[in-house]
């Protein structure tokens, strides 16, 4: 773990989507956080330790979603697949695909394994998957704030994570999509998936990943803005500083009652045609039951124990 001192910064930006806005001044403690998101191989120890099953492997109850197709009531994950031609950019099922049998152990389905991949984040991972493990290995999950303070590695208002130009000197600084998504992938950066957590430059911190590689889960309900007076706000794990449960809910889906957390961080799957939310401000919507491929998380701990 790195120790991340604490301070007052800038948090969110009113210069890309809305749902960043507006800028506001948060204070932060001091914790220790995961240098990398957590792995396939450290999540692996977890699962042996605890015999944990993740919410993909677990078939979901019924009345749980009332009205949905009996042969959809199945385990498994959503997984990206490219499309093969030209797709209209705002309906997401035209590349993402609920996979049955996908989970962390095969993150494409099944046939699939993460041989060779001990050292890549650890995806199709749901909120409580996240929670759990975070709870064995006696940590916490990051709120909101911890994370994207943590994330701008000591470079308040900069764009990105290591300054404001995106590719300095043309060099790759993250794990994320070149072409236009979702058909074509040139692959510039080494990787058309996810990458081993330590294949980019940290950030000021000394923090691999913080973008990029895999969106990464947060403890703060999901709020469609940031509240005008959020700096007021004390940093409390799990405190909804960022919205209550409440109001987490899709509002463009009435009838589906399932809460939704931050994520934050971007992905492998984040391109400048459709995704531009590889910078620290940015910040995504996700149902706590929901998993994918492109979702992972990393854990902190608060306070100055060593470490």
């Amino acid at each position: 773990m790195i120790w991340v001192a604490g301070g007052t910064f800038r948090m969110g930006s009113d210069r890309h989507y809305p749902e960043e806005a507006p800028v506001h001044r948060v204070t932060v403690d001091g914790l220790w956080m995961d240098r990398t998101p957590v792995t396939n191989r450290q999540f692996r120890e977890f699962v042996r330790a605890t015999g944990h099953v993740t919410m993909a492997e677990r078939k979901p109850d019924p009345k749980d979603y009332p009205g949905a197709l009996p042969h959809m009531l199945k385990a498994g994950s959503l997984v990206f697949k490219p499309p093969r031609g030209p797709v209209d950019l705002r309906d997401w099922s035209r590349w993402w695909k609920f996979r049955f049998g996908a989970t962390w152990r095969q993150p494409t389905g099944p046939g699939s394994s993460i041989a060779g991949l001990d050292d890549h984040p650890v995806v199709h991972v749901a909120y409580e998957d996240a929670q759990a493990y975070a709870r064995w290995a006696g940590k916490d999950l990051p709120t909101e704030a911890e994370w994207e303070f943590a994330a701008r590695g000591g470079l308040d208002g900069a764009e990105f994570a290591w300054g404001e130009e995106f590719t300095p000197g043309g060099r790759h600084m993250a794990n994320t999509w070149q072409g236009a998504f979702p058909g074509q992938n040139l692959a510039s950066d080494g990787y058309e998936r996810t990458s081993p957590v330590t294949a980019f430059p940290p950030n000021g911190y000394g923090l691999h990943d913080m973008i990029g590689n895999v969106w990464e889960w947060t403890s703060d309900w999901y709020a469609s803005q940031h509240p005008a007076d959020a700096a007021k706000a004390c940093c409390i794990p799990e405190n909804p500083r960022g919205g209550r449960e409440a109001d987490s809910y899709d509002p463009r889906q009435p009838q589906v009652r399932i809460p939704r957390k931050v994520l934050k961080g971007g992905s492998h799957l984040c391109a400048p045609n459709y995704c531009r939310r590889y910078r620290p401000a940015a910040r995504h919507a996700q149902p706590v039951d929901t998993s994918s491929s492109h979702i992972g998380f990393r854990c902190v701990v608060r306070g100055r124990e060593a470490r």
